[in-house]
C-alpha cells in the first residue's frame, strides 16, 4: 500500500509499504478520510517524544472494514466506521476506577502503532465504532478531536449555569470546544486567536464573538465583550506562557480554567493570584469511551459539522499540509486528507 510516512523532523513522503495484517482480534481499515491533529505537527517537528520515525502517523480516521480477525464477529466488510485510537489496559489503577485515558500503559493508534495517513490501517476491534453509512465521511473523521473538545469542556462548564467562556485558539480543538459551549448552553462564547482570517471563520462558524490579542488586551477586550457577568470559563486551546497567563488574568473569581492545550510543558503562573481568587485550573487529556461515543453521536446528528471551517487535500498533498501548517499558512482550524492512490 501506499502511506504518507514521517521520516525525521520536518519530513514527509509517500512510500510503498507492506500491507497491515489484522490480528485475531483486530480489524482491517482502507481508510477514507484523515484528519490531521495539532499533536502530529509538533510530532512532525521533533517536539514530541512519544513520536519516533519513521512512523505513519494519523489518528482521526474513518475508513470502511476490509476484513476482520478469526476473534471479530462485530463488524462486515464494506461496513461504515471510525476508531477509538487509544487502547487501554483495562486492569490498572486508573482503568479500575474508570479513567483508561489516564491508563499507564495506553498505547494510541498513530504514535504507538502504524496509523491511518496509509490506504490500510489494522486497528484493535475494542476501539471500532460502527457508523451510517450515509454520514460524510470527512464529518465522521471528527470523532476522536470532538470527544477531546467534548470531555474538557463538560468538564470546564460543570460548575458553572449559562456561563461566558472564553476559547483560546482558533485551530480544531479550539473551535469544536466553542460549537461544545454553545450545545452545552454557554450565553456567550469568545474565540481568542492572532491569526485574522482564522477569527473570521471562528466568528462565522462556531462563536458569537473574536478577539485578536495581538492587536487588542485579551482580559480587557472579552471582559467587555462578556459584559457585567465576566468570564466563567476559559479553555486554553494552544497551551503556551502567554495564552496560560491571559487565561488567568480574564476569568472570574470562583472561575475555572481548562488547559487542553499542549504547546509548552512548563509555565510560569500567579498561583498567589489563583489561590486568592478560588480559580480552578483544570487539565483534560483525550476522553473516555463514553466521550467517543457521545461525540459519533453528535456528529451523526448534525449538531456538530465540518462544515465552513475545515479543508480538504489529498494524501499525496499531505507533507505540503505540514509544511503550511507549521508555517503558519493554513486559515482553517482543520485539514483532512483524503485517500487516493497517491
Amino acid at each position: 500500500m501506499k502511506a504518507l510516512v514521517w521520516t525525521a523532523p520536518e519530513q514527509m513522503a509517500i512510500e510503498t509499504v507492506a500491507d497491515p495484517v489484522p490480528a485475531e482480534d483486530e480489524v482491517l481499515i482502507r481508510v477514507e478520510a484523515v484528519g490531521i491533529c495539532g499533536s502530529e505537527i509538533e510530532g512532525y517537528l521533533g517536539h514530541n517524544s512519544l513520536r519516533v520515525p519513521p512512523l505513519i502517523m494519523g489518528h482521526e480516521f474513518c475508513g470502511r472494514v476490509v476484513a476482520c480477525g478469526e476473534r471479530v464477529d462485530r463488524f462486515s466488510p464494506g461496513q461504515k466506521v471510525v476508531v477509538n485510537p487509544l487502547q487501554s489496559c483495562g486492569s490498572c489503577p486508573s482503568c479500575r476506577k474508570g479513567h483508561p485515558q489516564l491508563c499507564a500503559s495506553r498505547k494510541i493508534v498513530g504514535i504507538h502503532r502504524p496509523g491511518a495517513f496509509g490506504q490500510l490501517v489494522a486497528v484493535p476491534a475494542s476501539g471500532v465504532v460502527a457508523v451510517a453509512d450515509d454520514i460524510d465521511s470527512f464529518r465522521a473523521a471528527l470523532a476522536e478531536p470532538l470527544a477531546c473538545s467534548l470531555r474538557a469542556t463538560r468538564r470546564a462548564m460543570a460548575r458553572h449555569f449559562s456561563p461566558n467562556v472564553l476559547v483560546i485558539g482558533a485551530g480544531g480543538i479550539g473551535i469544536l470546544c466553542a460549537k461544545v459551549a454553545k450545545l452545552l448552553g454557554a450565553r456567550r462564547v469568545i474565540i481568542a486567536d492572532t491569526h485574522p482570517e482564522r477569527l473570521n471563520i471562528a466568528r462565522d462558524t462556531a462563536c458569537d464573538a473574536v478577539v485578536n490579542p495581538a492587536a487588542e488586551d485579551l482580559p480587557k477586550a472579552a471582559a467587555q465583550m462578556a459584559g457585567e457577568d465576566g468570564i466563567d470559563v476559559v479553555i486554553d486551546a494552544a497551551g503556551f506562557q502567554p495564552t496560560r497567563a491571559a487565561a488567568l488574568a480574564t476569568v472570574n473569581p470562583g472561575g475555572t480554567v481548562m488547559n487542553i492545550g499542549l504547546g509548552i510543558d512548563e509555565t510560569n503562573l500567579k498561583i498567589n493570584h489563583l489561590i486568592r481568587s478560588e480559580i480552578e485550573v483544570l487539565g483534560s487529556f483525550c476522553y473516555t469511551p463514553q466521550d467517543f461515543h457521545d461525540a459519533v453521536q453528535l456528529l451523526s446528528d448534525a449538531r456538530v459539522t465540518e462544515q465552513g471551517w475545515t479543508e480538504v487535500r489529498p494524501m499525496s498533498a499531505g507533507h505540503g499540509a505540514f509544511r503550511d501548517l507549521t508555517g503558519g499558512k493554513v486559515k482553517n482550524g482543520k485539514i483532512f486528507l483524503a485517500m487516493e492512490d497517491c
